[in-house]
């Protein structure tokens, strides 16, 4: 396990050839001369991709990975598992992601963390704009978990989130669909004893582009690996 590896950058796109021009100004100062980033795409048409090779021919470390799988799900396990070893953040190219928090998170992980949560319902954190329903259901669902279960992080849900590469490597990953991965991850990994931490962080609202959330397919995968997080953490209290 290699903590002072330069961090990688794992984007899963779809159709972001509007926002990757701004994602990479506003994530380059955060992530080091020595980052890379792989973008993730499904389809050679994906508009994404001509914007990536100019800013690639412009210097940027901005590499093209072509999807493993299928869909958001498939993008963010392929870019996670092209990584060997240190420090892995995923990041949406939606430009709702705070990379103030990454010197935070980075810090974190050096000092040991092997899960590092970037968190809109700790204190400091804030969540501006999007679907209210999904907010209500995303804070609540977390700090019930944290308060309830124990679960080491206040914000289950969101996808802002740095990995040791080796961790994820040798975890099976059971998720069916949608953004649920990054949930699952950190469940296992305090299921297995492994340390979490979570760095505020402001997350905001996509002002272009097209959405892929999907609150009504991807809600009963939450709810499943909420119920199993919620199991153990009692078990554990009572043992």
């Amino acid at each position: 396990m290699n903590r002072a590896a330069p961090i990688t950058a794992v984007v899963p796109v779809y159709n972001e050839g509007a926002n990757l021009r701004e994602w990479w100004k506003e994530a380059r100062p955060f992530l080091g001369d020595q980052a890379r980033v792989r973008l993730v795409y499904d389809f050679e048409e994906d508009d994404t991709l001509p914007v990536a090779r100019a800013l690639a021919g412009e210097g940027a470390p901005l590499e093209l990975l072509r999807n493993a799988g299928e869909g958001v799900l498939g993008a963010i396990v392929t870019g996670l598992r092209s990584v060997d070893a240190g420090p892995v953040l995923v990041s949406m190219a939606d430009l709702s992601d705070d990379f103030r928090a990454v010197p935070a998170m980075l810090a974190a992980y050096r000092a040991g963390a092997d899960v590092v949560v970037a968190s809109r319902y700790m204190p400091g954190g804030r969540q501006v704009g999007g679907p209210w329903l999904k907010g209500q259901l995303s804070k609540w669902g977390g700090r019930s978990l944290k308060w309830l279960a124990g679960f080491p992080v206040s914000d289950a849900t969101n996808s802002f989130r740095l990995y040791d590469a080796d961790l994820v490597r040798r975890m099976e990953i059971e998720s069916q669909g949608g953004f649920v991965v990054g949930f699952e991850i950190t469940v296992k990994a305090w299921m297995a004893g492994a340390r979490i931490a979570e760095v505020p962080c402001t997350w905001r609202d996509r002002v272009a582009g097209e959405s892929r959330f999907d609150l009504r397919a991807w809600l009963p995968l939450y709810a499943r690996l909420w119920g199993r997080a919620m199991l153990h953490g009692v078990k554990r209290a009572w043992s």
